[in-house]
């Protein structure tokens, strides 16, 4: 990655080490609680998700980080993949109450500046932008790769057979 961001004041968090990144407000790096990704992810107006599929995929994680404010948990974002070669940021929230305040940002770049250290050599790193979320995302290196790729998803669900 040729771009390293830094936390503020150049301070560099540890996994459950708690940094303050603005007025009232505390950046862990760790994973949410299953109660704390549910609520969060429906909150900030992400795809709700099943508690069972959650149990499973959360463990999961690469970089995980929380912010809090006053004991609440209010915004997540996590990094997955296979430790190496390729990793897919997630789950960006914020509650809308405490968005417009650079919280989105100090989560990207958390997660950023702790997967240059973490990754071991060339990485492809992806997401999906949600609307105007792109600028966020611009801001950390991030850009479409259309025309020469098409990102593409789908839902998959056991259920529907």
């Amino acid at each position: 990655m040729s771009r390293k961001t830094k936390l503020a004041d150049g301070e560099n968090c540890r996994m459950g080490n708690t940094m303050s990144i603005a007025d009232g407000y505390a950046l862990t790096y760790r994973i949410p609680s299953m109660a704390d990704y549910l609520r969060l992810r429906e909150e900030a107006g992400l795809t709700p998700r099943d508690e069972a599929a959650a149990s499973a995929g959360l463990p999961n994680s690469f970089i995980a980080v929380v912010i809090e404010h006053e004991g609440e948990a209010i915004g997540m974002g996590r990094i997955v993949g296979d430790g190496a070669l390729f990793f897919q940021i997630v789950d960006i929230a914020v509650l809308p109450a405490h968005q417009g305040k650079g919280l989105g940002k100090a989560i990207m770049q958390a997660l950023m500046e702790r997967l240059a250290e973490r990754a071991p050599g060339r990485a492809y790193v992806s997401l999906i932008a949600d609307g105007d979320a792109s600028h966020l995302y611009a801001g950390y290196g991030f850009e479409p790769v259309a025309p020469k790729s098409q990102g593409m998803a789908m839902w998959l669900d056991p259920a529907d057979g």
